[in-house]
C-alpha cells in the first residue's frame, strides 16, 4: 500500500519562487525546500537574494539564486531560459512577488497604478507564461499564484491593490483552464493577514490589530508557517486533480461578516 505522506513529497522537484527574499515568499522557499524541492530564489527587481540562499543552503536545502526583474518580458523570458539550461527544469512555480501602495483612491496617481499592477498583475502573466512554455512540452507542471484575502473582499484605501488580487485570483482561473489539459495545474494561495516585515507597522497598531484579531475567526494573526502546508499540497502529487482553486489561509476572514 502506498503510503499518503509520500504523496507530499517534493524531493526531485525544482520550484522557482519570486519575490522571496524576505516575509512570504522566504517562507514559502524554506517551507518547499524543507518538502524536499530544490529551490530557486529570487530577489525584488533586480536585487538578489544571497542572504536568504546562504541561510537555506545552511539548513540543508538545495537553493540558488536567480535575479531578475518580473515585471520586465525580456528579463524573465532569459531568466527562465537560463534556469532551465543552467539549474534544471522547473516543476513548480509559485508567483509571490507583489507590492502593496495606500492611498484614497482618489488621490491614488496614474503612475502608482502602473507600478502596483505590473508588479502584482504583470509578473504573475509575465512568469507564468514563460514557464509554461517549458512545461506544456513536458505535460507536468504546478503553478501556485499569491492572492490575497482582498483577491475577496475590500479595506478602506487599498482599490487598486483589491483591483490587482482579484485580476490575479481570475488569471489563476484562466491559467488552469488554457493548461490543465497538458497536466499542469495552476491554483491560487490566499493569505489573510501575516505577521510580516512589511506589516509591521499594522501589528504595532493597537487599534488595528485588536479589530483584525476580532474580525478573524481564530483570534491572532497568521504566522508565515502556517501558509507552509497549504503550499507543499498545491505544489504536490496530492493536488493532481485541484485545478483553478483558490484556497484562502487567513484564520476565517473570508468566512465572515
Amino acid at each position: 500500500m502506498k503510503h499518503s505522506l509520500k504523496l507530499f513529497d517534493l524531493t526531485g522537484r525544482r520550484a522557482l519562487i519570486t519575490g522571496s527574499s524576505i516575509g512570504i515568499g522566504f517562507a514559502l522557499a524554506r517551507g518547499l525546500a524543507g518538502a524536499g524541492a530544490e529551490v530557486v530564489l529570487n530577489g525584488r527587481g533586480a536585487a538578489p537574494p544571497p542572504e536568504a540562499v546562504k541561510r537555506l543552503r545552511e539548513e540543508g536545502a538545495s537553493a540558488h539564486a536567480a535575479s531578475f526583474d518580473v515585471t520586465s518580458p525580456e528579463a524573465v523570458e532569459a531568466a527562465i531560459a537560463w534556469i532551465e539550461r543552467e539549474i534544471g527544469p522547473i516543476d513548480i512555480l509559485v508567483n509571490n512577488a507583489g507590492m502593496q501602495r495606500r492611498a484614497p483612491l482618489e488621490q491614488f496617481s496614474h503612475a502608482q497604478w502602473e507600478e502596483l499592477m505590473k508588479t502584482n498583475v504583470d509578473s504573475v502573466f509575465l512568469v507564468g507564461r514563460a514557464v509554461a512554455r517549458h512545461m506544456l512540452p513536458r505535460k507536468r507542471g504546478k503553478m501556485v499564484n499569491i492572492c490575497s484575502v482582498q483577491s475577496e473582499l475590500g479595506r478602506p484605501n487599498i482599490a487598486a491593490y483589491t483591483a490587482s488580487k482579484g485580476a490575479v485570483k481570475m488569471l489563476t482561473k484562466g491559467m488552469a483552464i488554457d493548461w490543465g489539459q497538458y497536466g499542469i495545474q495552476v491554483n491560487g494561495l490566499g493569505p489573510g493577514y501575516f505577521k510580516t516585515e512589511l506589516t509591521e507597522a499594522l501589528v504595532k497598531d493597537e487599534t488595528f490589530s485588536a479589530w483584525l484579531i476580532g474580525r478573524t475567526p481564530s483570534r491572532r494573526w497568521g504566522d508565515v508557517e502556517d501558509l507552509v502546508g497549504a503550499a507543499v499540497f498545491l505544489s504536490s502529487d496530492a493536488s493532481n486533480f485541484v485545478n483553478g482553486h483558490i484556497l484562502y489561509v487567513d484564520g476565517g476572514v473570508t468566512a465572515t461578516l
